[in-house]
């Protein structure tokens, strides 16, 4: 179906679009219409060339790297060399002074509260809404329904009683360790008070009090006989709820039904690597369930068990504190909206030369449009703030250029400077390697920095392409520039003020399904300094949380100030292999890996348009896809074509077998539509390939391109 314009000014605006806008966006706000097209059509044309002039400097920066190693291939990479060539053509950046940044009216959620942040793709209300009430979770059906305590019996449907008392024991377990009694335990409980702005604490007839005091915040029901608890640690608070006559209740000597944990105290709302935004259709729909995230009022419905369900955004928790006031804690996840970086454009907006915006530039000006609805309602940011997440930039000229972009944006919409506040997610090498400067640029915006390894190793691959052949993808976790990559980000970040005042992120657990795995694992991100990290679902947001009331993140963030910090020249060290001796069953079998996981995701994109999902990996365990994983596989299995470990004729053959695979663990999707049936005539198998063949040629190895154009076709095939 051929898009429809409307003329405005010098722009042709998608009529979905453009209806939305004006009708929509705009609505009961003090922009007009007139006035938000004549100020954007102004900034666009401003802005269009310096944002192309930026993306063909990463050209020539690519180009002037990829000459060096052809030019100095056999030799082993002196890395003082290295970085007198890199400083020469301006890949790095000198570094300047210390400094500090002083980003102003930024919320508790994200200064003051360390826990486990979301990322949920905007594109699905249902998904979006669920995330932004997973500031409150039920601890007891995290645990109970996944395989954190003990695999799970899928043969029994109702309510398992034996199962259950390990979730209540583990709980109890849970309470003693971080809300301990003065003179028995948990598990001897059988009742509550409140007294004199204490909370009195049964085991029969004998009475205790908390060892600490200070975590008891408040109750609600009757003093005598609460039906919540309310406690607090290490700045998260959790609800004890009091309900003799539910199953868990009954099994209880309290009558304790379950733990409400405070979980996912962020939400990143993503517009980029987790959608399949590829037109102003789209776009629309993303943009519109973002404003109703604003607005309060996002609301979806859907089928559930034979009934129908409407789900909308929690209310604010009330409850009665110590001192006697009723009190409100904020119901909802903060949420956060990733836009697309400076690559892509999109056909929803012509300019004058008939050329596509760049699609981050209009993503700037329209999440911040819909952030006007908070602004007087206050129901995500008190302090009247739009937190905006910033992927894919490519050192500090790029993130400079972000920042003019905010304060277009900001004159446009008549906003205070610095009202659209950034995160940088620090998953480009250049970025990595000159973050401090980057950092500087965006000091009176930034509230978060994080880590991405996919992302990140992806632009390793693509950036060295000619030093060699690259290691494993499974030994990249091993190598020195990641240890020094991930070591980097924190240390900067701390140097430049960022703790009790912005996040340090680390990145997602990948398995949905392995929830023991992450309890044992995750804690690591907290060990490493970072007061955020992402996990894939409300549950293990539930679940991650419990790792924060273990350690607390800004105690721990001074002790890391101690140490030496990372080294650049570990950073910049080439994960390349010294003569590699594969067999070559170990290189099928990496390939295989990849060309599998490839497929599964480019296959769902490609043709339903599902920008992030659970693919089954070679071995059937669950990960969650992106289009960072996506950036990783690809570009791993093009470096290795190009130094000769594989060939073009071999991966071909291991694609064809992998896409047999992949069809078979999507037969019982009705939607799903077979590659192997005709490979020739499958645009999702092409697309996949064309992902590794032409994955050299790529913008800084980059998916987007590619799987944009596939899905187009498929949806004007499908129109």
């Amino acid at each position: 179906m051929q898009e429809k314009y409307i003329n405005v000014n010098n722009l042709k605006v998608s009529e979905k679009l453009h209806n939305f806008v004006n009708d929509e966006l705009l609505k009961d706000t003090e922009i007009s219409p007139d006035s938000f097209w004549d100020g954007f059509d102004k900034v666009v044309h401003e802005l269009a060339p310096k944002n192309k002039e930026l993306l063909n400097i990463r050209d020539q920066l690519q180009k002037q790297i990829d000459e060096w190693h052809i030019k100095n291939k056999g030799n082993e990479i002196n890395i003082d060399e290295y970085k007198k060539f890199l400083l020469k053509i301006g890949y790095l950046k000198e570094e300047g002074p210390d400094f500090k940044i002083e980003t102003n009216n930024i919320d508790e959620e994200i200064a003051n509260i360390a826990g486990p942040q979301l990322v949920v793709p905007i594109m699905n209300a249902r998904y979006a809404l669920n995330a932004a009430n997973a500031r409150w979770m039920s601890l007891y059906d995290s645990l109970y329904g996944t395989d954190a305590i003990k695999p799970i019996d899928t043969s029994k449907n109702d309510y398992d009683a034996s199962r259950g008392e390990l979730v209540i024991n583990y709980a109890k377990e849970f309470l003693d360790k971080y809300f301990s009694l003065e003179n028995f335990n948990w598990k001897e409980v059988t009742g509550f008070n409140i007294q004199d702005k204490s909370l009195i604490i049964y085991k029969n007839k004998e009475t205790t009090k908390l060892k600490d005091q200070n975590k008891f915040i408040g109750h609600r029901g009757e003093s005598t006989k609460p039906s919540s608890i309310i406690l607090k640690n290490n700045n998260l608070h959790i609800e004890i709820l009091v309900d003799p006559t539910s199953l868990s209740g009954k099994q209880d000597p309290a009558g304790i039904s379950d733990l409400i944990i405070e979980s996912a105290l962020s939400t990143i709302c993503d517009n980029e690597d987790s959608v399949a935004a590829v037109d102003a259709e789209d776009k629309v729909a993303c943009y519109q369930n973002w404003l109703g995230l604003m607005r309060g009022n996002l609301s979806n419905k859907f089928e559930k068990n034979g009934k129908i369900i409407e789900r909308k955004l929690n209310k604010d928790k009330s409850y009665i504190s110590k001192d006697g006031l009723g009190l409100k804690l904020h119901g909802r996840s903060l949420l956060l909206v990733r836009n697309v970086g400076h690559l892509m454009t999109n056909s929803a907006i012509l300019l004058k030369d008939g050329s596509e915006i760049p699609e981050g530039i209009m993503d700037a000006f329209i999440t911040t449009a819909a952030a006007l609805h908070d602004f007087k309602l206050k129901g995500n940011s008190r302090t009247g703030s739009v937190y905006i997440v910033k992927p894919k930039m490519h050192g500090p000229d790029e993130t400079a250029f972000t920042d003019l972009i905010f304060t277009k944006v900001e004159e446009v919409l008549n906003l205070k400077k610095y009202t659209c506040k950034i995160g940088i997610m620090d998953e480009e090498r250049r970025t990595s390697a000159n973050l401090k400067e980057c950092i500087r640029s965006l000091k009176h915006r930034v509230f978060f920095i994080n880590t991405g390894f996919l992302d990140r190793t992806g632009d390793e691959m693509h950036t060295s392409m000619e030093a060699g052949p690259m290691i494993k993808k499974g030994d990249m976790k091993l190598s020195k520039w990641i240890n020094a990559y991930e070591n980097n980000n924190v240390d900067i970040g701390l140097k430049c003020g960022f703790s009790g005042k912005a996040q340090i992120g680390k990145g997602m657990w990948a398995m949905p399904d392995k929830m023991k795995e992450m309890l044992e694992q995750k804690i690591g991100h907290l060990k490493a300094g970072a007061n955020c990290a992402w996990v894939p679902s409300p549950t293990a947001a539930a679940l991650h949380a419990m790792h924060y009331h273990e350690i607390n993140i800004f105690d721990k963030q001074k002790e890391i100030q101690s140490r030496d910090t990372a080294k650049l020249d570990d950073l910049l060290t080439i994960p390349v292999a010294d003569r590699p001796n594969w067999s070559i069953e170990e290189i099928k079998s990496e390939v295989s890996n990849s060309a599998q996981t490839l497929l599964g995701y480019v296959v769902r994109w490609v043709d339903q348009g599902v920008g992030c999902s659970k693919v089954p990996d070679i071995n059937n365990v669950g990960l969650m896809e992106d289009r960072a994983t996506l950036r990783i596989s690809s570009q791993h299995i093009a470096n290795w074509i190009h130094h000769g470990i594989i060939s073009k004729e071999h991966v071909i053959e291991i694609m064809k077998e992998m896409a047999r695979i992949v069809d078979e663990q999507n037969k019982d999707d009705k939607n799903y539509t077979k590659m192997s049936d005709n490979f020739d005539n499958s645009i999702a198998f092409k697309a996949g390939c064309d992902l590794i063949f032409k994955g050299k040629e790529q913008p800084s190895g980059y998916t987007e391109p590619l799987l944009h154009l596939n899905r187009i076709k498929i949806k004007s095939i499908q129109n």
